[in-house]
């Protein structure tokens, strides 16, 4: 374009109307779009451990425990669901109370953290909505980030206080009822690779209450005796 040429009030109109249209969606995006990886680790009485390692992407959370090293969990707080993959036995199960970590560890709005938390729970096991409670309890600064603090407890004993990383929609550490602290060490913001979330082609599901009926309905089941 040469210098002298103007650009004409209806192009720069229209111009603005699509910066205008781009900016939100492009801020939206962004928003959602957090991944990142992480270690996550225990504290308690001076002692860290190694739990085991985390990845986050939008709604999705893998985490590989070490208690648990023939597998890994699957989170997925849109559906929502809590799967636990071994790979080596080509299987996958609902993870229920198999651990803590896939109640707390979960992607979170950072508005109403306490919605994703409780449909995890009742995942885990079914509780009564009008005795599970969670509610917020003021603002810390973790890591140099600003967290929301929320604090949760249901009728079982199960209970912890979150620190939600606003920005990330994620916990950023949780303390449960003993006083362990287990928090999300190292941070890497960074792309996750999409099948890494995914359940790999193959997988059957693992059905342990189908396996126990199934063993109640054959010979060598034996009953136990009556209580007297």
């Amino acid at each position: 374009m040469k210098r002298n040429e103007r650009i004409s009030p209806g192009i720069r109109i229209v111009a603005a109307c699509l910066l205008a249209a781009v900016q939100p969606a492009a801020t939206a995006i962004s928003a959602e779009a957090q991944q990142f990886s992480a270690d996550l680790v225990a504290r308690k009485d001076g002692t860290t451990t190694a739990v085991g390692t985390l990845r986050v992407s939008e709604q999705k959370a893998r985490i590989e425990a070490a208690a648990f090293p023939d597998g890994f969990f699957l989170i997925d707080s849109a559906k929502p669901a809590a799967l636990f993959v071994r790979p080596a036995a080509r299987v996958f199960m609902d993870a229920r109370q198999s651990s803590q970590l896939t109640r707390m560890f979960v992607p979170v709005d950072p508005d109403q953290p306490c919605r994703q938390w409780q449909a995890m729970a009742q995942l885990a096991a079914p509780n009564d909505s009008a005795i599970w409670h969670c509610e917020r309890d003021g603002e810390e600064t973790i890591a140099g980030r600003r967290t929301d603090v929320y604090r949760v407890s249901d009728a079982s004993g199960f209970g912890f206080v979150g620190w939600v990383d606003r920005a990330r929609g994620f916990p950023l550490q949780v303390k449960t009822a003993d006083g362990t602290v287990i928090a999300a060490d190292h941070i890497r913001d960074e792309p996750q690779a999409a099948q890494a979330f995914e359940l790999a082609a193959g997988l059957r599901k693992f059905d342990p209450q189908a396996l126990i009926r199934r063993i109640q309905q054959s010979d060598v089941w034996v009953a136990p005796p009556d209580s007297e």
